[in-house]
Parts: C-alpha cells; structure tokens; sequence
C-alpha cells in the first residue's frame, strides 16, 4: 500500500458529509443541538492539519461561519455554535526558500454528498478502492497533500513559489468555502491575509488591497481523470410558477387549471427551447441544456387547482449570465402567449468557468500533465469561484465523475498515483 492509498483510506473513514444531506433527527436532536455523526468536514480538516504539520507545512484554518451560518440561518432559522458543523477551510503552505515571486493553490473540498454507515469503510478490490468521496473529492486531496508533503521534504523545494493546500469545505451544496477564501473571510487567530507576502507585484498587490485572496494558478481538486480542465458550466436553477383559479371539480370550466398551463410549458422548455440552446456551441462544452427537475401543483383530484411550481436546471455557458438566462425564457414564454413568475432559486451564483489555457503556468501544468490542449466539463465546482475572485484556475484530478455520488463509489489506485506524481512533478519544476 502505498502512502496515497493509506492516506485516501483514512480520509473515506473519516465521514465529512456536508450537513445540507445529513437527515435532521428530528425534534429531539433539534432540541439538543445534536450534530449528526456524519455530517462536517472537521474530522477530515482536523486529520489533514495534522498530516500536513508533520511534513513541516506552515497549518491555519479560516473560519466559514459568515457564510455557511448565513446559508444555514436562511434554511433554518438555526445560528446557534452547534449548527455550524466543520466551518473552517484548511489552509497548508509550504514557503519557498527565497521571497515569494508566485503562488500556486491545490484547491480539493473536504466535504461528501450522504451516504449510510457501510460507504465509510473503505475496500480495496481489483485495483480499486472503494467508499464515499473515493474520487469526489477525497482521491485529490489524498494526491495533491501527498504530493505536497513529499515536495516539502526534499531538495527540490521551489525558491520562489509558495504553495497552498487549501481544503475547502461545502463544494456539494452552496460553495461556502471558496466563496469565503475569495472574499478573505479571516477571523479570530489566523492572518488577515492568508496568501500576503513581501514580495509580490502590482496586480497581485491590487487584489489584495480590493480584498481578494489571490494566487497565480489554482488547481481546483475534482474527477477528471487526470485531464486539465480550464472550462466548465455553469448551474443555474430556476422556480417556475403558473397561477390559476380553483373551482370544483365537478364544474371545471368554472376555474382556471394551472397544472394545464405548466404542462404546455414544460412541454416547451423540454423541446422547442431546448433546440434553440443545441444551436449554440461552445468549442469545449458543447451546448447549454435544460431540465424539468420536478413539479408541484394542485390539493385533491375534485378540485381545479390555482397553482402549480417546477424547478428546472439550466447548465450555462461562458459569456451567459443568470440574470440573462432569467430574461431569455420569459421572452420565450411570452413570445407562445404563456405566462409565468420565475425565481432565480440558487442560494448563490454559480456561474461557468473560462480560463485561458495560453496564460504561462496554464501552458506549463498542461505540459507537465502531457497535454498538448485543454479539455471542459459539464459539472460545476468552485474553480468558477476562485476565477471569479481573480484567481486563474483549472480543474484536475484522479477518478471519474460517472463514479461520483454513485452507491459504490471507487478510483482507481494506479490513477490515483499517477495523479499524485503528475501533481508532483509540476511542482518541482516550478521556479
């Protein structure tokens, strides 16, 4: 076993479910203030803090609890200490030997999508190991840590970069985590400025004084197998409501049928829009799309009913913007004479990624990766974050995205290797 797959290992037993997906326990655990034994990254936070303080790196958290207390208290009405389970990103360095000219971010999330007590006892079997967060996320952080801290125990330790390990909680529901590192977030112990440093030159030197967390490259810890991503979609979601005007159901022409009025909407989304967005094309994404998610509407049989709601997802493009999106498909709407409030339900923004795969340290991880071009994804993840906080970011890591979230979750342990070299070996060659 290898020290990558030993300490992947250790991380799937460790449960960091993000307390979004974590049942409630009911009125007595509400009552109590009990956390769920699942739910939280800090196990995981905690357990990599002290792997990472071995290996000599300098050890911080930042604080989440603006963000993810906010998100919490609009759900819950909760702000009490005890809901605010794992609010704390993890945050590594390893410093150069002279002054920081540059620096790199590996930016994994901590957190897991739910799981029942069976997925936590990692397996290996057949070349693969197998448990919750195998390759969503915990196969990157097991290989971009492991790679860190064999960087930092050998003579080819970088003069001039820094590099920061910085494991970020809440990627699976509102992406409290690299929200806060991008919006500098520090409280209590930890420096005001995670990534300042002397020496640094004036477009970092802006960023910082607007408020930003800044870095030269982050390579955002997700599935890929190993490809280099520097574009991926967006995720939009909207709320659709048709009123109508209720009436018995033996007199129906009495009353309006809201659930009839949605039908030919979804009808509509699902087809005559839906090829209008194949008709648009982006060269590493492919088109946006759009689907019905789910429907609401109506009491009882025998009444007619006055309201009925959809959620719909619309994977966005670079260039989209939400606000955009929202104006499009009422245009559409009312363009067929149909008639709908739509709400922007996202608790936050979570808007494509586009990054230029020609920016130097771009051009060297795709190199050193093997790759003669970028590739894009269809899922979102916080790379979209950090770009949008001023960070250049790409996408990379052991796994596939077809194995994530699924009931028998694995990777492969020789990719999951190979990634923790491929990591590595960018990094050494780094000045």
């Amino acid at each position: 076993m290898t020290r990558t797959e030993k300490l992947l290992a250790e991380l799937i037993a460790l449960p960091s479910v993000n307390p979004a997906f974590v049942p409630s326990g009911g009125t007595s655990a509400r009552q109590t203030r009990q956390p769920h034994p699942f739910a939280g990254e800090q196990r995981v936070a905690d357990f990599c803090a002290a792997v990472a303080a071995r290996a000599g790196l300098e050890v911080e958290f930042q604080p989440v609890f603006g963000v993810r207390g906010h998100v919490r208290a609009l759900e819950s009405g909760d702000m009490s200490p005890q809901s605010q389970i794992g609010c704390r990103n993890l945050i590594a360095r390893l410093l150069p030997r002279n002054n920081v000219r540059q620096t790199i971010l590996l930016a994994p999330h901590l957190d897991t999508v739910g799981a029942d007590g069976t997925k936590f006892i990692p397996q290996r079997k057949n070349g693969r190991l197998y448990g919750r967060g195998a390759c969503d996320t915990k196969g990157s952080v097991a290989a971009m840590l492991s790679a860190l801290c064999e960087l930092a125990n050998t003579k080819s330790r970088p003069l001039e970069t820094e590099i920061i390990f910085a494991g970020l909680i809440d990627e699976e529901h509102a992406q409290a985590g690299s929200r806060a590192l991008v919006k500098g977030l520090f409280t209590g112990s930890v420096r005001s400025s995670a990534f300042r440093r002397p020496a640094m030159d004036v477009d970092r030197s802006n960023r910082l004084k607007a408020g930003l967390q800044t870095a030269d490259l982050a390579i955002v810890g997700e599935p890929t197998r190993l490809q280099v991503v520097t574009a991926h979609k967006g995720s939009l979601w909207l709320e659709l409501e048709t009123r109508g005007v209720a009436a018995h159901g033996a007199m129906p022409q009495l009353g309006k049928n809201a659930i009839h009025e949605m039908a030919r909407i979804v009808d509509l989304l699902e087809t005559d829009y839906a090829a209008q967005l194949r008709k648009r094309k982006h060269p590493l994404l492919g088109t946006a799309t759009v689907n019905v998610g789910t429907i609401a509407g109506g009491v009882q049989p025998n009444i007619v009913p006055d309201c009925c709601k959809i959620s719909v997802d619309r994977r966005t493009l670079p260039g989209e913007t939400d606000a955009g999106v929202q104006r499009e498909i009422a245009a559409f709407l009312r363009a067929r004479k149909l008639s709908a409030k739509i709400f922007n339900s996202k608790l936050a923004p979570a808007l494509p990624l586009e990054t230029n795969p020609k920016l130097p340290l771009v051009r060297q991880f795709l190199k050193s990766a093997g790759q003669s071009k970028p590739l894009g994804v269809h899922f979102f993840c916080d790379a979209a974050i950090l770009s949008a906080g001023g960070i250049p970011s790409v996408v990379f890591g052991p796994g596939d995205v077809a194995q994530a979230h699924t009931a028998d979750e694995w990777i492969s342990l020789a990719e999951l290797e190979r990634g923790k070299d491929l990591i590595l070996k960018f990094l050494k060659s780094l000045p």
